[in-house]
């Protein structure tokens, strides 16, 4: 870790264990009497989430990699992927204001998930960032226009970053996840509920995976929550706006679709699709397109277990995306079981395919790697 990202650390977690109580501060004439202790502080949140895992090759690459894998990238090894601090004052009425503030550190999902501009650049990435850190408020308009402001985790896809108020039914990440979305914004958004059934946000940001513009251009997206019946949930997402560096004229679109269906007490069913498209993106004068579809199924029947799996496809025409023309197609079968209510320990069990030879097996390539992944995660 570089010393501007060690001292960064120390900033952020100091500045956590003051707004915790954990180290006192300096009593103001708003604090209560004799305790040293903001009034507000009661009304800031603090939560954990903690990831540890164990992976395995089936392939054995001599490089000790996973290939087209978003965090579980190393190979026979054991990682800290994720110890994650979120501080935060939630806003729930109108004319109330909050903030919150996600700090993640790990040698698997700061790495990928970090953005170019802050704890990052273009040539050294350090095991730690800033998942989201935003402003909150409420103005009084109808129900409620929530607008938030600074960075946040995007609102595509069916599978999360991980944290203590939700991670994904599955410990390994699905091609769309990370190859058809982005993961993360900073800018602005505005949220308002336009019927009981029915939400709408649209946002305004510097674009894909940024903490920086690296263009004159900005994105712009929107999404429609819809829920016709309680146990189904419909998301439709879009975003329109130029992702390259120095690039103000080809803008990347994307248009993302997800459905949840809570058949009943113990079986839920998921799916995803993503269209994608981007002139210029690998020839000039050329319009390059993804596409994907993921299927979900999670049997809980009571008890501490629970059964996970996970089937998807995603074709990349033109390598825009994996770097190579070839369409992906993967097998994952996840079992957990609760320890505790904060313990939880599960198995992937996961086949990748190829159209092309791009997984390593030894020295050589293949079209399919086969891999194992141990996870044991803690939420508080």
């Amino acid at each position: 870790m570089t010393g501007r990202a060690t001292g960064a650390w120390a900033l952020v977690v100091g500045l956590a264990l003051v707004a915790s109580g954990v180290i006192p501060r300096p009593a103001l004439a708003e604090d209560e009497p004799g305790t040293g202790l903001p009034k507000w502080l009661e009304q800031v949140s603090l939560n954990g989430f903690l990831s540890t895992t164990y992976g395995y090759n089936l392939n054995h690459p001599d490089s000790r990699t996973n290939q087209l894998r978003v965090f579980d990238f190393d190979d026979n090894t054991f990682k800290l992927d994720l110890f994650e601090l979120v501080v935060q004052r939630a806003v729930s009425r109108p004319r109330e204001a909050g903030f919150r503030v996600d700090l993640a550190l790990g040698s698997s999902v700061p790495r990928v998930s970090s953005s170019p501009g802050l704890f990052r650049t273009d040539s050294t990435v350090d095991d730690i960032d800033m998942h989201q850190a935003f402003l909150s408020w409420i103005a009084p308009l109808g129900s409620g226009l929530r607008l938030d402001m600074g960075k946040f985790i995007t609102p595509h896809g069916y599978e999360v970053i991980p944290g203590y108020d939700g991670w994904n039914d599955n410990a390994t990440r699905s091609f769309l996840f990370g190859f058809a979305i982005p993961f993360t914004h900073v800018g602005a958004r505005a949220s308002y509920s336009l019927s009981p059934r029915v939400t709408g946000m649209v946002m305004v940001v510097n674009g894909w995976d940024v903490a920086r513009d690296n263009n004159r251009s900005k994105t712009v997206g929107a999404q429609l929550v819809a829920t016709p019946t309680a146990p189904l949930t419909v998301t439709l997402n879009a975003m329109y706006g130029p992702e390259r560096a120095a690039n103000d004229s080809d803008a990347r679109t994307l248009l993302d679709l997800t459905a949840v269906w809570k058949a009943n007490s113990w079986l839920t069913l998921g799916a995803n699709g993503d269209v994608g498209a981007e002139p210029g993106a690998v020839t000039p004068g050329s319009t390059a397109r993804w596409s994907g579809f993921a299927g979900y199924a999670r049997l809980a029947p009571g008890g501490r277990f629970a059964l996970s799996l996970r089937g998807e496809s995603f074709e990349d025409l033109d390598g825009a995306r994996t770097g190579t023309a070839q369409k992906l197609v993967e097998g994952t079968v996840s079992p957990e079981l609760r320890l505790t209510p904060h313990l939880l320990m599960r198995s992937d069990l996961r086949v990748d395919h190829s159209s092309k030879d791009v997984f390593e097996k030894r020295s050589g390539l293949t079209d399919t790697q086969p891999t194992v992944l141990l996870e044991a995660l803690y939420s508080f």
